[in-house]
């Protein structure tokens, strides 16, 4: 039979991909499916798509679009693919993927069993921010609660503390959540006990205010109601 294609053919069809990717990733918690998705993302990038959607990853894996949404969310879960914004010169900005925590969990030896980088307690939260929003998170919302613990140094204690409390305030939304934390984290909340306080606080002193006649004038500046902000 003639063979249709050479082995120059062969060579110039390569992707470069590290050995220890295949023979450690069970090391540092990836799991088969997910690595799939990796080297997919890999391959992406290196024809210059830094963002593949899940319909895209579908239609080139057995996966469907919905695990193809759910290996990406656990994969930025686990702390193992970010999502970043890219600035080019007139561009808007653009969203995109990086393995560079992979790269780094990878080379750095880190022992994914002792040095994990989300413990079980923040691995918790995105299961009650599912459970609290009736539906599975996008990737950019975990990576938001990647942010707030990673680079915003939040406790999970307190992330789940204000979730809880923009449920109470019936204004579920991330944008809200995160404009609690920045004001707990603005008056040196640091504790979920503190931010309990302060929530009675405010709640309270809010319902005194609406029993005042509205002639009463009041400092808004004391008053601001940073919770009621749209």
């Amino acid at each position: 039979m003639k063979r249709n294609y050479t082995i120059q053919t062969i060579l110039q069809d390569q992707l470069s991909i590290p050995s220890k990717l295949l023979t450690q990733y069970h090391r540092i918690g990836l799991e088969e499916k997910e690595l799939i998705i990796i080297l997919k993302i890999f391959h992406y990038q290196s024809v210059g798509v830094f963002f593949p959607t899940p319909e895209e990853l579908a239609l080139e894996t057995t996966f469907d679009q919905q695990e193809c949404s759910g290996l990406l969310r656990k994969l930025i879960q686990k702390g193992l693919l970010l999502i970043e914004e890219s600035v080019d010169d007139g561009s808007p900005r653009n969203e995109q993927y990086s393995i560079e925590p992979l790269w780094d969990m990878l080379y750095n030896q880190i022992n994914y069993e002792n040095e994990q980088k989300l413990s079980q307690d923040q691995m918790n939260i995105f299961v009650l921010f599912e459970q609290e929003f009736g539906r599975a998170l996008s990737p950019i919302e975990i990576e938001t609660i990647n942010i707030w613990i990673d680079d915003d140094n939040q406790q999970p204690a307190l992330i789940k503390a204000a979730l809880r409390e923009a449920v109470l305030m019936s204004k579920l939304n991330f944008k809200y959540i995160d404009r609690i934390l920045r004001e707990w984290k603005r008056k040196g909340i640091q504790s979920v006990d503190e931010a309990r306080a302060h929530s009675k606080a405010f709640h309270s002193q809010q319902s005194q205010l609406t029993r005042k006649p509205q002639s009463n004038k009041r400092d808004t500046s004391l008053y601001y109601n940073w919770l009621e902000e749209d």
